[in-house]
């Protein structure tokens, strides 16, 4: 069923339109052949990934700050794989990390269809919890700059989703009213709990298979959304 009324479409970028966990592996076989590390890659990622999420949580509810998300995750990682890495290397490889990541540019499947469907129709935005150097390289380095009208970072706004304050930000930003406005994003508590609080309509990007309540809109791949809009 088409939702009516809606004039401005916000978009998550990690996770949603920028495929980060491919983007990402890329970027860590760059850096370990450049510190020539030999690392197992799948018991790497197996291990990373799940300290990575829970360290984006904390960051999220302000209990720690970047300099620590981008040491610890790589720290514990090592650590629990049993690899002695000095902190020296550790704080290269997690500058080194950033500075890659932003030269790959996967996108999700449909990416650009869906983007070319909804930029006539609606204004497109993006809010975001990434780092402010790292994600208008990403967009840029996509080629996906051109149909977003606003940016919304954490950093910029100075709080993150699921903080009502980036929401309203970034509706400041972007002139627009939270009942003409929808968010598309893949995290339920970040992206889509954060702007129902806020007063937007949202739609889960539920690639992770997870099971919201009913009253969640979601849609498994990103052209399903020319269901809704």
């Amino acid at each position: 069923m088409k939702i009516k009324n809606i004039k401005h479409v916000f978009f998550d970028l990690d996770h949603t339109l920028w495929d980060f966990d491919k983007n990402s592996a890329l970027a860590f076989d760059k850096i370990f052949n450049l510190h020539q590390l030999d690392i197992d890659r799948s018991e790497f990622s197996s291990v990373y990934e799940p300290i990575n999420l829970n360290y984006w949580k904390l960051y999220r509810e302000e209990k720690i700050d970047k300099s620590n998300l981008r040491y610890k995750r790589l720290k514990d990682t090592f650590d629990a794989i049993k690899l002695e890495v000095s902190d020296d290397t550790i704080n290269q490889l997690s500058e080194d990390y950033i500075t890659y990541l932003t030269t790959f540019n996967h996108l999700f499947d449909g990416t650009f269809d869906i983007l070319e469907h909804l930029k006539d129709l609606y204004q497109l935005h993006i809010i975001t919890n990434g780092f402010d150097e790292a994600q208008q390289k990403k967009m840029d380095n996509a080629n996906i700059s051109q149909y977003f009208e606003t940016v919304t970072n954490s950093e910029i706004a100075g709080v993150k989703k699921p903080n009502p304050i980036i929401f309203e930000y970034a509706l400041d930003v972007a002139n627009a009213k939270p009942h003409e406005s929808i968010m598309i994003g893949d995290s339920l508590e970040a992206d889509i709990m954060g702007a129902i609080d806020v007063g937007f309509d949202a739609i889960l990007f539920n690639y992770h298979n997870n099971n919201p309540e009913p009253h969640i809109k979601q849609v498994k791949t990103l052209l399903d959304i020319k269901m809704y809009l």
